[in-house]
């Protein structure tokens, strides 16, 4: 409990009731979150309707069906006998406070949307939702890009961070422009040639 001393009363409530909820694994969970350095503020996220939606499903589920899983693993290992030696129940522990912080982590994201609506979007620039259709000046290789939040990202589907390098460097700008954008391997040059959602 060296924390404590360095805690505000507040934060050491907090604490204490996480204590007896929660063991020591999801204690560190919880100190490695609000860390001087790792602590990040909440930000908005841009997101559809859709994506919202499937948002709020996944968070009914993991504390639902999600919650009920961990408890009856939890119970399943405490049946075994020696809770100090049961590396089953710690384990089930940990994976109650990783799920938790899951759950934590996805309430701040719902919380923290907002919906745009793709009809009032203003397609004469890259804007969060766009989709853009590129072309590497280098290598006269098309791309298309569907710029979105950092949860929805996934570059398989063709969806791209708006914090990712390409994403910040598309944002703004309008049909013929050419992009500079900082890669790792250098700059690289895109032409934006077509604006969609």
């Amino acid at each position: 409990m060296q924390y404590l001393s360095v805690c505000s009363t507040k934060v050491y409530f907090i604490i204490l009731h996480i204590t007896t909820l929660l063991t020591k694994g999801a204690l560190f969970i919880f100190f490695n979150t609000t860390s001087n350095t790792d602590f990040k503020m909440s930000s908005t996220t841009y997101v559809t309707k859709e994506t919202l939606a499937q948002m709020r499903e996944e968070l009914a589920q993991m504390k639902g069906p999600g919650r009920a899983a961990i408890a009856a693993a939890i119970a399943e290992a405490r049946e075994k006998g020696d809770l100090k030696e049961n590396a089953e129940y710690d384990a089930a522990k940990e994976a109650q406070g990783m799920h938790e912080a899951k759950v934590a982590q996805l309430e701040s994201a719902v919380a923290n949307s907002r919906v745009i609506d793709v009809n009032d979007m203003d397609l004469s620039r890259v804007t969060i939702l766009s989709k853009v259709k590129i072309t590497n000046v280098a290598t006269k290789k098309t791309l298309i890009y569907h710029l979105v939040s950092e949860n929805e990202a996934d570059i398989k589907l063709g969806k791209i961070s708006v914090t990712s390098p390409i994403g910040k460097g598309l944002l703004g700008k309008e049909v013929g422009e050419i992009a500079d954008i900082q890669v790792p391997s250098g700059v690289m040059k895109f032409k934006i040639e077509e604006i969609t959602v």
